[in-house]
This record gives structure tokens, sequence and C-alpha cells, in this order.
């Protein structure tokens, strides 16, 4: 039976994942330690997972009102869930219309499952575009500023979608007519 005791917990309804980096890490700065990632797309009609995540960010606030925030919450904490309507780039990601989107991350690698819950070690099955759930811990931070955000614990592919950011050529396909060599 599984366990969803910590109240900083979310398992989401299904999302929709862009920018997916489960099986190998990545950072695309030089100074930042490599992190496995992925951004979920919600739709704003999914109440119940919105819902699940305000519980859960208030949660991470109470619990780190003394270490982080000086033991008063502050009225402007940063978070990571944003609008896509008023947030993201919609001619580079017109995807995000209608949707809440959350940036997440992790040092640890996510464990990544199938809808029977069998492990997925094929990187091509989980790309950006699908469809799944996601599981997510809130907490909150300090330093430069103040803010809450969550870690990626695990994910489960639910379907297919349509993949995002272009379409790749399969090399078979691209070098399949020798007749165009030089």
């Amino acid at each position: 039976m599984a366990s969803n005791s910590s109240p900083t917990k979310v398992v989401t309804g299904e999302v929709r994942l862009s920018y997916v980096r489960l099986f190998e890490p990545y950072s695309n700065k030089p100074d930042q330690e490599p992190r496995y990632s992925c951004t979920i797309l919600i739709p704003k009609s999914d109440k119940a997972t919105l819902a699940k995540i305000e519980k859960a960010f208030a949660a991470a606030a109470e619990a780190g009102m003394t270490k982080h925030f000086g033991g008063r919450i502050p009225k402007n904490l940063k978070r990571t869930l944003h609008d896509g309507d008023e947030e993201a780039d919609l001619d580079r990601n017109p995807e995000y219309e209608g949707h809440m989107f959350m940036a997440l991350s992790s040092k640890a690698r996510p464990g990544v499952v199938d809808e029977a819950l069998n492990p997925i070690m094929d990187q091509s099955q989980v790309y950006s575009g699908c469809y799944g759930r996601v599981s997510m811990n809130a907490f909150a931070y300090s330093g430069e500023s103040k803010g809450l955000s969550f870690g990626l614990d695990n994910v489960q592919f639910l379907r297919d979608g349509e993949p995002l950011g272009g379409v790749k050529t399969r090399a078979e396909d691209d070098f399949a007519d020798d007749g165009d060599l030089l």
C-alpha cells in the first residue's frame, strides 16, 4: 500500500512532461552540479493536484519558518509553481497555455516506472511531450532569495503524447537512401 504520510509530499494527477532529463543528470551551467530534472505541465482544470501543491507549500513554509525565514513567513516568497498563461513564452512553448508549470530536479536519479509499475530503462520511452504522474516533496529555502520549491522523487509514465521541442529523425531514415553519396 502506498504511503503518503508526509505533509510536504505530493503525487500529481496526470501531467505532461517537458524538458525531460530523468536518466542522465544535466546542467547547462559549468558551475552548477548536474541534476536529474523535468518540467511538469499541470492542467488548470486539475484542481485536486493544485490543491495538494498548495497544501504542501504551506507545510514546507511552516517547517522552514525558523530555519529559513527568521520565525516569520515572508509575504513575497518565490515559488516554483507558475502560470503558463502569464509567465511562459507561449510563442516558444504554446503547450503551456491553460496550464500551471513547475520545474523539478533532484541530485538522485528518480525512479521511473510504467503504468503497471514496472521499471523503465529505455530513455526513449519517457520524453518531452508524454504524460505521466510525478511524486515530489516541497521544501523551503533561503540564500540569495527565500522561497518554496519541490524536489523530484519519482515519475510514472502513463501515455504517449506529441513530442515537444521538435521531432528528431532516426539515423536509419536519414541515411537509408545511399544514392545521395558524393
